[in-house]
């Protein structure tokens, strides 16, 4: 039998000095269809914008004082979302690295998300066990000078709403907006929950057999989409909880979970004592690879918008970048993707 060829090696980010609990790319960012960015947040306060397909450090958006749990991109990739433990929740230019607004809360904020077609609204939650909708302005506030001065913005502000106030039991870990900008979807310990905004109610409520540890919808960039991926390419919510992930059972505790709807693929991070990234067919859960390389729980995957290679975020404070193509992509080089 025939020696498998070599796989190609992950590129390692470095950068971060604590754990990193989650990550997330932007669409594709050009009209060649070849740039994107990736974001992490980061428990050492500091989250990171990088170039999606090198890995290579863009920027850190400073300005926390709290562990920064989640990260997330605005739609055309101007803006950037994140939540911390400082009890707030900040929005930063992506080209300049300002803080535009700061969104007060009264507790830790766990998740942050943008509809899909609007970078100036938002929705948080966290440990307040309340989901809020923040319209923000367009513009931010200038000094005389000219510079950007960065808006506070308090949870009592005429422009922030309060949805369904009570529903929430545990506090909300994840928050995702569907291709619906009405409807979005909320992790909150164990159960998954639907709402639709006009008529700010629950439309739908699922309990599943542990805590979720995470929860994100998959998508391909549209201009990546054909009739053979998964749904085709439509996204896809993929949730990890205690030792499932939706909709496949496994034998492990389960981290996180993302989708390749084009290559008909998931990847699973798992939790301790092991701490791989397995890749699975979609088609019959049978094992396609395994990735060791991480110290701690990879507590977050992510697909990039062109899903040529996926990325992993660890406890031990490392980020991955896994070759999910053939040939040459990026900083891989050289028939066997090596770099």
């Amino acid at each position: 039998m025939a020696d498998a060829p070599p796989r190609a090696q992950p590129l390692t980010c470095h950068g971060h000095s604590r754990p990193v609990p989650h990550i997330a790319f932007s669409s594709l960012t050009n009209k060649d269809g070849c740039e994107y960015y990736l974001i992490s947040a980061c428990k050492d306060n500091n989250p990171m914008l990088r170039d999606g397909q090198t890995g290579d450090w863009i920027g850190t958006f400073i300005g926390h004082k709290g562990a920064v749990w989640q990260a997330r991109l605005s739609p055309d990739a101007s803006h950037a979302a994140t939540g911390s433990a400082d009890f707030t929740a900040k929005i930063w230019d992506t080209h300049s690295g300002e803080c535009l607004y700061t969104l007060q809360h009264n507790h830790i904020v766990r998740a942050v998300a943008y509809p899909p077609d609007n970078t100036n609204i938002m929705a948080t939650g966290g440990y307040e066990k309340k989901l809020r909708i923040w319209d923000v302005p367009e513009k931010p506030k200038l000094d005389e000078s000219g510079t950007v001065e960065t808006t506070t913005i308090d949870t009592n502000a005429s422009t922030v709403f309060e949805i369904c106030p009570g529903e929430h039991t545990a506090f909300i870990k994840f928050i995702v907006w569907t291709r619906d900008p009405n409807t979005l979807v909320t992790a909150s310990g164990n159960t998954l929950r639907w709402f639709d905004l006009p008529s700010q109610s629950v439309t739908r409520s699922q309990v599943l057999d542990g805590e979720i540890g995470s929860c994100e919808f998959n998508a391909s960039d549209p201009s990546c989409r054909s009739s053979g991926d998964i749904g085709d390419g439509l996204p896809v919510l993929a949730v990890a909880a205690g030792k499932c992930v939706y909709f496949w059972g496994v034998d492990f505790p389960v981290a996180s979970v993302a989708v390749d709807l084009k290559g008909r693929k998931y990847a699973v991070g798992q939790d301790t004592p092991k701490t791989w990234a397995l890749v699975y067919n979609w088609d019959d859960d049978s094992l396609i690879e395994t990735h060791k390389g991480h110290h701690g729980p990879v507590w977050s995957i992510a697909f990039a918008p062109d899903n040529k290679l996926y990325a992993t975020a660890s406890e031990d404070g490392t980020i991955k970048l896994w070759k999910n193509c053939e040939g040459k992509y990026g900083l891989w080089h050289g028939e066997n993707g090596s770099e």
